[in-house]
């Protein structure tokens, strides 16, 4: 249950490593997501005895603030770097639907412009799934306090993320259109995290309380994006049949 449960959660993360691991060079790209995810593995375990060892640290606030009427919270170190990835995930997802669009974005990747160093890519993919990490081991937690299980649990998700990794990137590589819904996903996560960032510091803004958006809502919304991105997809490529079919009747 428990690696289900990692490998469930892990998606999006699985996603976030797809695409950060296409700013380094080519040859380097695979290398990247293998270090990168076998490291966050070791830190994850690191992590796991930590909050195991002191949770209560993880939800004690440390910073409280009551204005009666505009903004009351009190945060918590679980909550802090809850919100600091989710806005950091909307702004990467962002950031890389804007330079999508952008007019000189093939003449960046063709100089070489856009690529990151591979320590720094590793970086950030560690990082991020650290945050990630959180709520699947608070969720792990609810179901057993046996280390060596939970410890298990994350290292068979982790291998499985090792081989997935590769299979996803080539995936987007070669289905370029699903980029953009990769983006999207990418920033529904960070609204996700957002809110449930801020249930857990108890925010609330002019006595309306911030509430988490629950994971069945997540993977619907993540479920009509696919609909819609094939729909469209398929509608595209029978309008493009329709038009040469008339541009030929034309020309005939």
């Amino acid at each position: 249950m428990l690696t289900v449960l990692q490998a469930v959660l892990g998606f999006d993360n699985l996603l976030y490593i797809s695409i950060e691991s296409k700013r380094v060079a080519i040859d380097k790209q695979a290398m990247v997501r293998k270090v990168g995810i076998g490291l966050a593995i070791v830190l994850r375990l690191v992590l796991l005895f930590a909050i195991m060892s002191a949770i209560s640290y993880f939800q004690t606030p440390f910073v409280s603030f009551h204005v009666t009427g505009i903004v009351e919270g009190d945060v918590n170190v679980h909550a802090l770097i809850v919100l600091l990835g989710g806005v950091f995930i909307m702004y990467t997802a962002f950031k890389e639907i804007m330079h999508m669009l952008s007019i000189d974005d093939l003449e960046g990747h063709a100089s070489g412009k856009s690529l990151r160093s591979v320590g720094k890519a590793i970086f950030w993919i560690v990082a991020m799934n650290l945050i990630f990490s959180f709520d699947s081991i608070l969720s792990a937690m609810a179901l057993t306090n046996v280390f060596w299980v939970m410890a298990a649990a994350v290292v068979v998700s982790g291998i499985g993320m090792i081989f997935l990794a590769d299979t996803v990137s080539n995936f987007l590589q070669k289905n370029r259109m699903y980029e953009v819904l990769g983006l999207f996903v990418l920033f529904i996560v960070g609204i996700m995290l957002i809110s449930e960032g801020g249930h857990l510091a108890h925010l609330s803004f002019f006595g309306f309380h911030i509430e988490p958006m629950a994971k069945s809502t997540f993977y619907f919304v993540l479920a009509v994006l696919v609909v819609v991105d094939i729909v469209q997809g398929r509608y595209q490529k029978k309008l493009i049949a329709q038009r040469n079919a008339e541009m030929n009747n034309t020309n005939a």
